[in-house]
């Protein structure tokens, strides 16, 4: 294979996207001119083998019900309980309310699967608490923002579900082992924020909530509901009493119940939910299509067993592979969303990480926080475009203010590369 394909394909793909066309469209018409022009394969034929084959998939199903059980959550009171809930135990901490941005998005990040979903709940709250009583708004928004990218790795994540059936991996060792991965980022998290806290005390208001003992532990009830769906959909997965697609089932009965308690579940709401994650759904799915399309492209092409050969010639360690990997995906994150990210390159990526008996539920996780740095890097930062709502600031104002969050993502890229077991342990221990 010469070098004609790659840049021919290369300049397909990204003339598309450059000129607006969306991005299962983009893929499709790069698949399309992969097997007409350089393959004797018939583009039709196997555009409609590889997308049923691609959305024909029980696995899928664990997709759209974990978006909408994030939607129904969206609707209920379940921030405002965190709030109350976790105030009165963070004000004594360097810092005081700004943990609980991060620990309200750890907490709800594990029962929306959703980054945006994530950051939007939680900022709908703790925004204008946090300015009502003057804490700094460019740490405010840099909490946010980095712990709404939570909502990718702890478990249940959409973008795992999505990572595991395009590589065949097991979802329920993704979700296991981004608990810990997850549980990392949040002290990291709190640790910067303890650190900036102690160097600029000025800014940091004085405590406003005094509560004893008593108090502090029964305003924790308001914690019960979030923490029973965790155990519900979480907890059903670790046990083995239910598979993904059957422990996302229940939490959207859940989620369901929940607003029914909150007395949120009216038929607008029901009615906004089902149609906004429908509508998320088809665009993930589309996406899907597309990117098996193209996936089947390049296998008659051979480029994805090219470039593999071309990158082991280059004799690059486990470590030179994973920073080039790393710098590629940071790249590539600025202009994709995390989902296309991972669709469009995982059909060429992972034959390379076979070759080189790369670990592919390392990799995942791997692979999802640098895709949650791709959610606070502009132009297509979902979770800038969600805090912007709520802030009135620019997407490149908030971006700026996340940097420290986004430096502290890479550290932890860092810290899962030399210490893997982070990752393998909890998998290892449950699942065996």
């Amino acid at each position: 294979m010469d070098y004609l394909l790659p840049i021919v394909l290369m300049v397909a793909l990204f003339g598309l996207l450059g000129s607006g066309v969306w991005v299962a469209y983009s893929l499709i018409g790069v698949s399309f001119i992969a097997i007409n022009f350089f393959t004797s394969a018939p583009p039709g034929q196997l555009a409609a083998t590889s997308i049923w084959a691609a959305t024909n998939n029980w696995a899928v199903t664990a997709l759209p019900l974990f978006i909408w059980m994030a939607e129904i959550l969206h609707t209920t009171r379940l921030a405002d309980d965190m709030f109350e809930g976790l105030a009165p135990w963070l004000v004594r901490l360097p810092g005081r309310l700004l943990h609980v941005n991060i620990l309200a998005c750890g907490i709800f990040a594990a029962v929306s699967g959703s980054s945006a979903a994530t950051a939007a709940t939680i900022a709908k709250i703790t925004v204008p608490e946090l300015k009502k009583r003057n804490y700094d708004e460019k740490m405010t928004i840099c909490t946010l923002a980095g712990s709404g990218t939570l909502g990718l790795l702890i478990p249940p994540s959409v973008v795992l579900i999505i990572y595991g059936y395009v590589t065949d991996t097991s979802i329920a060792r993704l979700f296991i082992a981004g608990v810990l991965p997850g549980a990392m980022m949040i002290l990291l998290f709190m640790a910067y924020t303890s650190g900036w806290a102690l160097l600029n005390p000025t800014k940091t208001p004085p405590a406003d909530i005094h509560k004893t003992l008593g108090q502090r532990i029964w305003g924790s009830r308001r914690l019960i509901p979030v923490g029973g769906l965790i155990v519900l959909v979480i907890g059903s997965i670790y046990a083995g009493f239910a598979t993904p697609t059957e422990a996302a089932a229940l939490g959207v009965l859940g989620s369901l119940i929940l607003s029914l308690i909150f007395r949120t579940l009216t038929w607008t709401n029901f009615y906004n939910s089902l149609m906004a994650a429908t509508r998320t759904s088809c665009f993930i799915v589309f996406i899907i299509a597309g990117a098996s399309y193209l996936t089947a492209a390049m296998s008659f092409t051979g480029m994805p067993q090219f470039i593999a050969k071309y990158i082991v010639s280059l004799n690059l360690s486990f470590y030179g592979l994973i920073a080039m990997l790393t710098l590629f995906f940071i790249l590539l994150g600025c202009i994709l969303d995390n989902y296309s990210m991972i669709l469009l390159t995982m059909g060429i990526i992972q034959p390379i990480l076979e070759t080189m008996r790369i670990d592919l539920v390392w990799f995942g996780i791997f692979l999802v926080i640098t895709a949650e740095m791709a959610q606070i890097t502009p132009p297509v930062g979902f979770n800038l475009f969600v805090l912007q709502n709520f802030t009135g600031k620019s997407i490149f104002t908030i971006a700026w203010a996340a940097i420290p969050f986004f430096i502290l993502l890479l550290f932890g890229v860092v810290i899962i590369t030399a210490f893997p077991q982070i990752v393998m342990f909890l998998p290892s221990k449950v699942l065996g």
